[in-house]
């Protein structure tokens, strides 16, 4: 959720004309993490439980490369592009470590 709030609060600096773009998709892909968590959490299996956070994950790499495209553009400066990258990343291996667990029980 922290995460979510970071890349809201990134993006509300990028120009007017990205908000139905690049603003916009970087937000959905952002919110669909744990959107999907939570989604997931609520089914009645492991194996769908886990079908929600591949999603999720899938959602992290999408936003990893909104970052790219941001630090390009110099909508983010590098340090900010850095720090969400190291996050997102983070983000990405907790998932895949809850993934595994998931799958072995």
């Amino acid at each position: 959720m922290d995460f979510v709030t970071e890349i809201y609060l990134l993006t509300q600096k990028f120009p007017k004309e990205e908000q139905f773009g690049l603003t916009s998709q970087l937000r959905r892909a952002a919110t669909s993490i744990p959107l999907n968590i939570a989604e997931g959490s609520g089914g009645s299996s492991n194996v769908e439980f886990v079908r929600f956070l591949e999603i999720a994950r899938r959602s992290v790499y999408e936003v990893m490369t909104a970052l790219e495209v941001s630090n390009r553009l110099k909508y983010a400066t590098p340090d900010e592009t850095e720090r969400l990258l190291k996050e997102a990343d983070e983000i990405a291996a907790m998932l895949t470590g809850l993934m595994k667990s998931l799958k072995q029980t």
